[in-house]
C-alpha cells in the first residue's frame, strides 16, 4: 500500500513548477479527451459527510448517497483505492474499486490527484475495520486542482501564509473553520438576543464628511464627483444617536469599522463592533445587557460559563465585579484620587508610581486618573469586571456624574486585560456636548490627530432633544477571541490586514 502524491516537492527532487506543469498537463489530456471537468455546472448533492457518520445507524447505512468534495488522502490498493473526501462538514472515507465503476473509469480515476474536487454516487457502509465509508459506483471529476496541497505531515503551519492563504487553511486545518463556526453562532445569538427585547437593527454610513464618535486616527479617501476627501468611519455612534432623536428607541448595528492605527495581537486596521443604544436607560443598563450576551453566548456555544483564554481560567457565571476607576487605582496601583482634589497633586502622585501623561493631554486630576488605570490596572484585570465613573477627559460623548462633575457615567469591561466593550450614559445636553467637543477641537490643534471633529449637525440634532439614552460598543473579533482561546485577533478575522508581498 502506498500512498498518493504526498511526498513533498523537495524530497522528490521535483521542483514545484515541474508538479504544476504535470497538474496542467493532465488537464490538457482530459480537455483534449473531452472531459473537461471546468464544463460541470452541477452536481446533486443528497448527503454530506458528518451527517452520513453521526446517522449511519439510524438509516444511512445501506442508503445510496452523493456526496461532493475534495480528495484529500489517498491510499494506493491496486485495484481498490481509498480516498477520503473533505466537504464543508467533515471527511468520509470512499473505497473506489474497479470491480465497481469500470476499469475505463478507474483508469482515469487513478490519474486524478490530491487536492482535486470529485462527487461520489455510492452505498453507506462499514469495513472489515470498522470505518464508516462510501462504496463508490460512480465518481466524476468536477474540477481539477492545479496545485498540491500543503504537505502532509506538517500541514500549513506558518503563521503568514495561513492569514495570507486562508482558503489553504481552512482546507488543511480543521480547527480553524470551527473557530470561524463559533463566530457565526455569536453574531447569530447577540441578534437573537437583541432583537427579542425590542431592538431594530440598522445600517449607517460607512464614508463620512466628518469623522466622530471615537479617538482614532481615520483613513481618508477621495470623493471624485463630489471633489471632496470622505472619511471612513471610526465608529457608528452619532449617527445611531440621531435615529434615537428621530424616535427609534432601541437600535443597534453589527458593521466593519476602520482604523488608521498599527497592528498587534489585539488590533486589526478594520474590525467588526456591535453598536447599540436604548433610549430611557443607562449605563447600567447596558453592563446587564453586556453580562447577559457575553455570559448566555458562552452557556449557548460552548455549554459552559468556565472557558480558557491566553493560559487563564475565566469564570462567566453572572454577577461579574463592578469598580470605580478610583477604586481600581487604589486597589491595584495603591493611589487613593478620591483623596486628592488639587491637579497638581494628582499628576504628582502618578509621576511617583512611575505614570507619565502624554505631551498633548492637560495635566489634570482626571488625565492623571485615567492613565494611572491604563498603565497600571488594566493589565491586572482578569476575571471580567466593569470599570466605571471615567474621567471627562477621556469620555468626550459622555453624560457627567451628578455626584461628581470630574466624572462620567461610562464602563469599560476588561476580561484577561482585554476591553471588550465601553458604554456609556450618552451626553444629551447639547451645550455641554458642545463644549467638550470644542475641547477636542484645542487638542486637535496641538496635534492630537485621534480627537475628534466639531459635529454641527450631530449638535444640531440633539438641540431637538435627546431622550436619557444608554449606549454601548462590543468588539466582535475579541469576543471571539475569548470564546475560541484564540491569543492574536487574526485567527478570528478570515482576512486580516497584511503587509504585501514583494
Amino acid at each position: 500500500m502506498s500512498e498518493k502524491n504526498l511526498t513533498p516537492a523537495a524530497e522528490t527532487g521535483e521542483s514545484l513548477s515541474e508538479l504544476l506543469q504535470i497538474r496542467r498537463d493532465k488537464l490538457d489530456a482530459l480537455v483534449q479527451a473531452g472531459r473537461d471537468p471546468y464544463t460541470i455546472t452541477r452536481y446533486d448533492v443528497t448527503a454530506h459527510a458528518q451527517e452520513i457518520l453521526d446517522g449511519f445507524e439510524s438509516g444511512f447505512e445501506g442508503r445510496t448517497v452523493s456526496i461532493a468534495g475534495r480528495i484529500m488522502a489517498w491510499r494506493d490498493m491496486g485495484k481498490a483505492n481509498f480516498i477520503d473526501v473533505q466537504d464543508g462538514s467533515g471527511r468520509i472515507q470512499v473505497y473506489v474499486r474497479v470491480n465497481e465503476i469500470g476499469e475505463e473509469a478507474f483508469a482515469e480515476f487513478q490519474k486524478w490527484d490530491l487536492g482535486d474536487i470529485v462527487g461520489v454516487q455510492g452505498e453507506v457502509f462499514r469495513t472489515r475495520r470498522g470505518e464508516i465509508s462510501v462504496r463508490a459506483d460512480a465518481i466524476t471529476l468536477l474540477s481539477k486542482s492545479l496545485r498540491p496541497l500543503p504537505e502532509k505531515w506538517h500541514g500549513l503551519k506558518d503563521t503568514d501564509a495561513r492569514y495570507r492563504q486562508r482558503y489553504l487553511d481552512l482546507m488543511v486545518n480543521p480547527e480553524v473553520k470551527k473557530t470561524f463556526l463559533v463566530r457565526s453562532k455569536f453574531i447569530r445569538f447577540l441578534r437573537s438576543y437583541l432583537d427579542e427585547r425590542g431592538y431594530i437593527e440598522v445600517e449607517t454610513p460607512v464614508l463620512n464628511t466628518i469623522v466622530g464618535g471615537a479617538a482614532a486616527r481615520p483613513f481618508i479617501t477621495h470623493h471624485n464627483t463630489l471633489d471632496i476627501d470622505m472619511y471612513m468611519r471610526i465608529a457608528t455612534e452619532l449617527p445611531l444617536k440621531r435615529l434615537i432623536v428621530g424616535g427609534m428607541e432601541r437600535v443597534y448595528e453589527v458593521g466593519r469599522i476602520f482604523r488608521n492605527e498599527g497592528m498587534d495581537p489585539k488590533h486589526n486596521p478594520e474590525f467588526t463592533t456591535v453598536e447599540l443604544y436604548q433610549a430611557y436607560t443607562d449605563f447600567h443598563g447596558m453592563m446587564d445587557i453586556a453580562e447577559g450576551v457575553l455570559s448566555g453566548a458562552a452557556r449557548e456555544i460552548l455549554g459552559t460559563y468556565q472557558i480558557e483564554w491566553m493560559g487563564q481560567q475565566i469564570d462567566l457565571t453572572p454577577g461579574w465585579r463592578r469598580l470605580t476607576m478610583v477604586e481600581a487605582v487604589k486597589e491595584y496601583a495603591g493611589v487613593d484620587f478620591g483623596a486628592i482634589t488639587d491637579d497638581a497633586e494628582a499628576v504628582a502622585a502618578a509621576k511617583a508610581i512611575g505614570v507619565e501623561l502624554a505631551p498633548t493631554a492637560d495635566q489634570t486630576w482626571g488625565n492623571a486618573l485615567y492613565e494611572c488605570f491604563d498603565q497600571k490596572v488594566e493589565e491586572q484585570l482578569i476575571q471580567p469586571t466593569f470599570i466605571t465613573m471615567y474621567p471627562v477627559e477621556v469620555s468626550p460623548l459622555t453624560k457627567r456624574s451628578p455626584e461628581d462633575p470630574r466624572l462620567t457615567e461610562r464602563f469599560e469591561l476588561f476580561i484577561c486585560h482585554s476591553e471588550l466593550a465601553n458604554a456609556y450614559s450618552e451626553l444629551n445636553d447639547p451645550i455641554d456636548q458642545r463644549r467638550r467637543f470644542e475641547k477636542q477641537l484645542e487638542l486637535r490643534d496641538r496635534g492630537d490627530d485621534e480627537a475628534e471633529m466639531l459635529d454641527e449637525d450631530f449638535l444640531t440634532a440633539i438641540e431637538y432633544g435627546l431622550p436619557p439614552t444608554g449606549g454601548m460598543g462590543m468588539g466582535i473579533d475579541r469576543v471571539v477571541m475569548m470564546l475560541t482561546n484564540s491569543d492574536t485577533i487574526r485567527e478570528v478575522i478570515l482576512f486580516p490586514t497584511m503587509k504585501p508581498l514583494d
